[in-house]
C-alpha cells in the first residue's frame, strides 16, 4: 500500500491536488552505477500508511492540510532527450496548476529539466541542494547532462539566482572554482560543527541527493561517501528553514543496495518533513 502514511488522495480525472507526486524513473546518466531507477518504487513502497502515519514532526498533517496525489512515473523509455523533455512537461503541467511538484527519482541528472520547468513559473528561484559531491562537472566522461553535472547547467542557463549546496565532502579544485564564479555557496561537511539555519528570500526549490546522508544511515545510493549528514542533522536543517518552498526532489536512491530499506525510509521521512515545510513555512 503505496500511500504516502495515509495521506494520499484518489487521483481523478477533476483532481483539485495542491501537492503532486512524479516519479521519474530515469538512470542513464549515472556514471558508477545503474539503479537509482527503482528510486521512485522504493519510496513509495515504504510510505505505506500500515507503517507510518500522516503527520509531520512539526504537527503538519499532510492527509487535512494539503491534497495530495500520485500522478504515478514519467516514461523513459525512450533517449535521454525524450525523457528529459517528458519530465520538463510533466512538471510544468503541475505548475501551471499552482501545484507543488514533488519529484522522486532517478539520478540527480533529471533535476536540470525540472528547474527548466520552475524557471519559467519562479524567476528568481533558489535552490538548496543537500548532496555529497557538488554536481558542477563541466562534463563527465564527455557527457555534460550526466547526474555530476546538473548544477552546472542550471547556473550558466542562469535557471537559479542563488544556489546553497549542504554536506558536500567530495569537492575538486575544478568544483570550486566554477562555484566562485556562479556564486554558489558551499557548506562542506568539515565545516559544519552547529545547526544550520538557513533563510531564502525568493522561492525555493530543495534538491536532495540521499548520499548527503552518511552510509550508516542511507547505504541504499550509488555512491558511498562516508563522513556524511545525519538522518537528524537533514531534518533539523529542514525544519529550521525560512523559505517558501515551491517544489522539491528526492534523487539517487538505490534500491539494489538497499537490503535492510533504511535508505527507502529516510526518503519517505525526508519526504513528510519537506512537504510539511512547504505547507506551514
Amino acid at each position: 500500500m503505496s500511500d504516502f502514511g495515509g495521506a494520499l488522495k484518489p487521483l481523478t480525472e477533476h483532481s483539485d491536488y495542491k501537492m503532486a507526486i512524479l516519479g521519474v524513473p530515469f538512470d542513464e546518466k549515472s556514471s558508477f552505477l545503474r539503479g537509482a531507477a527503482g528510486g521512485p518504487r522504493a519510496i513509495r513502497q515504504a510510505s505505506t500508511g500500515k507503517c507510518y502515519n500522516e503527520y509531520t514532526e512539526l504537527g503538519v498533517n499532510l492527509a487535512e492540510e494539503t491534497v495530495l496525489v500520485d500522478l504515478g512515473d514519467v516514461d523513459t523509455s525512450g533517449d535521454a532527450d525524450k525523457s528529459f523533455a517528458l519530465t520538463e512537461k510533466a512538471v510544468a503541467g503541475i505548475l501551471d496548476k499552482d501545484a507543488v511538484p514533488v519529484v522522486l527519482g532517478g539520478d540527480h541528472s533529471i533535476t536540470y529539466p525540472v528547474i527548466k520547468a520552475f524557471a519559467r513559473k519562479h524567476k528568481p528561484l533558489d535552490i538548496l541542494h543537500f548532496d555529497a559531491h557538488p554536481d558542477l562537472y563541466e562534463d563527465l566522461y564527455g557527457d555534460r547532462l550526466s547526474h555530476a553535472c546538473p548544477f552546472a547547467r542550471i547556473m550558466e542557463d542562469g535557471l537559479a539566482q542563488n544556489l546553497v549546496q549542504v554536506g558536500i565532502r567530495a569537492a575538486t579544485p575544478d568544483h570550486k572554482a566554477r562555484a566562485l564564479k556562479h556564486g554558489v555557496r558551499m557548506i562542506e561537511m568539515k565545516e559544519i560543527r552547529d545547526p544550520l539555519f538557513l533563510k531564502f528570500a525568493n522561492p525555493l526549490y530543495i534538491s536532495f541527493d540521499l548520499d548527503a546522508l552518511d552510509p550508516a544511515f542511507a547505504p541504499g545510493v550509488s555512491h558511498h561517501e562516508p563522513g556524511g549528514l545525519s538522518t537528524r542533522q537533514a531534518i533539523q536543517i529542514i525544519q529550521a528553514l525560512k523559505a517558501r518552498i515551491v517544489g522539491f526532489d528526492i534523487v539517487e536512491l538505490n534500491a539494489s543496495r538497499d537490503a535492510s530499506g533504511i535508505t527507502a525510509a529516510a526518503g519517505f521521512k525526508l519526504f513528510r518533513e519537506i512537504a510539511g515545510k512547504t505547507i506551514r513555512p
